[in-house]
C-alpha cells in the first residue's frame, strides 16, 4: 500500500474500506495546499466537491463576512466538510469552509463519492453516523446558546427592573425637590421693598434644587427697613431647612431687637436650641434709614458690604471680628454703621460670587467684582444684579456652578 493509501487509512470515513478501494482513491484524490484564512467553499454556492482533511483545520462558517458571522464547527484532521451540497439535489452549499490556518486536504469529486457508495455501500452508514454525530453536538449547541441567551435576557430584564425603579425613584425625588425649589422660593420676598430715595434688586441662583442662601426686605417703619443676607454651610435639603429656620427668627427677632447686633444674638440662642446636625449660617443684617441714608449693619461672619460712591469711590469697610451663627453661644459680631452716598450703590452678596470658578479653577474674585460694578454706576438696583449675574455667569464659562449665589443691591437717589 503507498502512502497515500496508508494516510486514507487512517481517515474514519475510510478505515472499513478494502486495501484495493483505498489504492484506487489514492490516485483518483487530488491533495490541496491551503494557505491560512484561504476560503474553500462559498455559502449559497453550487458545490460538487468533499474535501477530507490530512493536516491543519477547517472551520465552518455560517453568514461569513457579515455582522451575523457564526463559527458552527472546527474540521480536523480526518474529518471532512463539503457533503452537504452532494446529498442536496440541487448541490447548494449550506455554510461557509475556511482555514484556520495552512492545511491539506484531499478534494474528492461528485462523481468520484457516488462511485465509491456504489462500489462500498456500508460507507454510507459510516457518513450518516457522522453526520448524526454533527447533528447531535449542533443540538446541544444550540440549546446551551439558546440556554445562555435566555439567561443574559433574565439578566438583562432584571436589571432593566432595576434601572425602571431608579428612573422611578429619580423622578420622585425630582418633583419632591422641584417642589421644594417652590416653596424655597416661595420664601423669598415676593416684591421688592418701597422706601423713599432708594431703589432696590435682588437674584438669588441656587447650585443644587435647593440651597442654603437667603436674602429678606423686613419693613420696621415708614423710614427704616430691614436688609438680610444669609449663607448657609453645606447644600442641599438639610442646608434649605436650615435656612428657613434662619429667616423665620431672623424675621420674628428684628421687629423686637432694638439693634441689628440683638437681632442676631437672639437668632443664635434660638439656632443653637434647634441645631442637631452643626449647621451654621453666615449672616448680614442692618437697618437702612430714609432719614440720615445710613446703614447700620451686624455680621456675623459674612462677606461685608460693598459701597461705591457716584464717582466710583469704593468705601472700604472693616472685615474685623464676625463668627456664625449656631456655633457658639456668644459669637462675635462686627456692628458698624455707614453712609450710602447720594448716586452710590450698597452691594450684599454670598462668597458663591467671589468663588465661583471658571474651567480653569480661576475665582471671580472681588476685583472682578469691584469693577462689574463700577461699570453699571447711577443705573437702577435691578440692573445692577442683572449685570453682575452676567459677569459671573461669563467668567464661571461651562464650568459647573460650586456654590449659591446672591445678590442685593441698594441704589441711593435720595436728596440731602
Amino acid at each position: 500500500m503507498n502512502e497515500h493509501a496508508r494516510l486514507l487509512a487512517q481517515v474514519p470515513l475510510f478505515t472499513s474500506l478494502p486495501h484495493n478501494e483505498l489504492e484506487h482513491l489514492a490516485t483518483s484524490l487530488r491533495l490541496l495546499e491551503i494557505p491560512p484564512h484561504a476560503v474553500i467553499v462559498h455559502e449559497g454556492e453550487q458545490g460538487g466537491h468533499l474535501y477530507i482533511v490530512l493536516e491543519g483545520a477547517l472551520e465552518v462558517v455560517k453568514a461569513l463576512g457579515t455582522p451575523d458571522e457564526r463559527l458552527i464547527g472546527v474540521r480536523g484532521p480526518g474529518e471532512f466538510v463539503g457533503e452537504a451540497a452532494l446529498f442536496n439535489p440541487d448541490g447548494q452549499r449550506t455554510a461557509s469552509v475556511r482555514s484556520r490556518e495552512a492545511s491539506r486536504v484531499w478534494e474528492m469529486t461528485r462523481e468520484d463519492f457516488s462511485a465509491v457508495l456504489q462500489r462500498q455501500p456500508p460507507m454510507a452508514y459510516e457518513i450518516v453516523r457522522v453526520l448524526s454525530r454533527r447533528l447531535s453536538a449542533s443540538h446541544n449547541n444550540a440549546l446551551r446558546d439558546l440556554q445562555e441567551k435566555n439567561r443574559r435576557l433574565s439578566e438583562a430584564y432584571e436589571e432593566l427592573k432595576a434601572a425602571q425603579a431608579q428612573l422611578i425613584e429619580k423622578e420622585r425625588l425630582e418633583r419632591e425637590l422641584k417642589v421644594a425649589q417652590e416653596i424655597q422660593m416661595s420664601i423669598l420676598p415676593r416684591a421688592l421693598p418701597h422706601l423713599p430715595g432708594f431703589d432696590f434688586g435682588a437674584h438669588l441662583v441656587s447650585a443644587r434644587w435647593v440651597g442654603g442662601d437667603f436674602y429678606d426686605f423686613i419693613p420696621l417703619d415708614d423710614h427704616t427697613l430691614g436688609i438680610v443676607v444669609g449663607d448657609v454651610t453645606d447644600k442641599g435639603v438639610p442646608a434649605a431647612i436650615f435656612m428657613a429656620q434662619t429667616r423665620a427668627l431672623l424675621r420674628a427677632e428684628a421687629v423686637r431687637a432694638g439693634s441689628p447686633r440683638e437681632a442676631l444674638q437672639r437668632v443664635n440662642q434660638h439656632l443653637l436650641d434647634m441645631n442637631q446636625q452643626g449647621l451654621f449660617a453666615t449672616v448680614l443684617y442692618g437697618v437702612l434709614d430714609a432719614a440720615t441714608g445710613a446703614f447700620a449693619y451686624a455680621r456675623a461672619g459674612h462677606e461685608p458690604p460693598m459701597i461705591c460712591s457716584a464717582d466710583g469711590v469704593l468705601l472700604r469697610t472693616s472685615r474685623r471680628g464676625g463668627q456664625p451663627l449656631g456655633i457658639l453661644d456668644e459669637p462675635l459680631l462686627d456692628e458698624q454703621s455707614v453712609p450710602v452716598p447720594q448716586g452710590g450703590t450698597l452691594l450684599l452678596y454670598t462668597d458663591g460670587v467671589t468663588e465661583s470658578r471658571n474651567e480653569q479653577h480661576t475665582l471671580f474674585g472681588e476685583e472682578r467684582l469691584t469693577a462689574a460694578l463700577r461699570a453699571q454706576l447711577g443705573t437702577a438696583a435691578q440692573n445692577v444684579c442683572d449685570k453682575l449675574l452676567e459677569a459671573v455667569i461669563m467668567h464661571q464659562g461651562t464650568a459647573s456652578q460650586f456654590d449659591d449665589v446672591t445678590l442685593v443691591a441698594v441704589y441711593s437717589h435720595r436728596n440731602h
